[in-house]
């Protein structure tokens, strides 16, 4: 496949996003719609049995940022990797795993995707090409970089993704990740979800360099700043790093500016920032009701957009009856897939 035709110049090392995203067809919107509502409506569900106990440990929810792993999905190809850090069910739900699977492993259920061990921050799928799921903070990074060195060893033309967020933009084994995906020219997206606030201190308070785009350039590493909360614009600026990457042009990082409507962890409060601004920020750029707003301005009725919700909200449903009548895992799981 050839070089994208507006690839980032070395010498610029980033981009920023400019002018409207292509649009979508009706079908694209509902795909994305149904995508996305699926993963809020999910979220919001885990948050519900999070508050009534069925779910212990941590548990990290993407609600606001739906946008960017629908978006980012769209442009792959069976074989190409995803692996992300904690912040992972919407991640796995766009990559086919199931509601079920996902919401079993919530609950430490035998259904689970992990068997019930790995929980919310663990999981892995190998018939999807999805890796986890990573409790340590940037440690996807460097393995979504080995993905990408398989691909290349392999001599096959897959596209690893690597989802890091913006606190996690600040590790070490980043930079040595980047420094090595572009001396040997890997096939691997870096995906930076900016979501603003890290743990809990703004990106403005703990980043020198909060364009998070440019964090490449001394690797010569091309970057580009997309608006997460539009679909069409994550759709767009990913196949433009999928088809770099596929070149054989190396690593691509994008950082996309998005935003998380709940607090970093279930234990949060999220006091470091106003009701006023979350209310301003849904108000303005949701990204589901960006899509739904634009399907009933293309004369899709709300009865329809009301049946894709009905439809997303029985699955969730389901997958909640289920995680919680499922069994606990056998005692004796306690010594399978552990190392020695």
């Amino acid at each position: 496949m050839a070089a994208p035709k507006k690839a980032v110049a070395k010498d610029q090392g980033q981009e920023k996003g400019t002018g409207s995203p292509p649009e979508f067809t009706r079908e694209q919107d509902l795909k994305a719609l149904r995508d996305m509502l699926l993963i809020r409506r999910f979220e919001e569900k885990a948050g519900q049995l999070y508050g009534m106990g069925a779910i212990g440990g941590f548990c990290h929810l993407y609600i606001g940022q739906e946008a960017v792993v629908v978006g980012m999905q769209m442009t792959l190809k069976p074989g190409d990797q995803v692996i992300t850090g904690y912040r992972d069910h919407g991640h796995m739900l766009a990559c086919g795993m199931s509601a079920n699977g996902v919401m079993a492993e919530l609950t430490g259920r035998r259904g689970g995707l992990s068997k019930g061990k790995g929980g919310s921050m663990h999981m892995f799928s190998l018939e999807k090409h999805f890796y986890g799921g990573h409790g340590i903070v940037g440690a996807q990074v460097s393995l979504g970089t080995g993905l990408a060195f398989a691909n290349r060893y392999r001599g096959n033309d897959n596209v690893a993704l690597a989802y890091f967020g913006d606190g996690a933009a600040n590790q070490g084994q980043v930079y040595e990740s980047f420094n090595m995906a572009e001396l040997w020219k890997l096939p691997v997206v870096y995906v930076i979800e900016n979501n603003r606030y890290a743990m809990g201190t703004a990106v403005t308070r703990a980043s020198a360099q909060s364009d998070f785009s440019r964090r490449g350039i001394s690797f010569n590493i091309p970057g580009k700043q997309v608006d997460g909360m539009d679909v069409r614009a994550v759709k767009a600026a990913g196949e433009e790093a999928v088809a770099w990457c596929r070149a054989g042009n190396g690593p691509f990082i994008l950082e996309m500016q998005t935003y998380r409507y709940r607090g970093h962890s279930m234990s949060d409060p999220a006091k470091y920032r106003t009701r006023e601004e979350v209310e301003k920020v849904r108000h303005d750029s949701d990204p589901i009701e960006q899509v739904r707003n634009r399907l009933l301005a293309g004369k899709v009725s709300e009865d329809e957009l009301k049946k894709i919700d009905a439809e997303v909200r029985e699955i969730v449903n389901e997958s909640a009856d289920f995680a919680q009548k499922d069994p606990e895992p056998d005692p004796s799981e306690l010594w399978t897939d552990v190392y020695r």
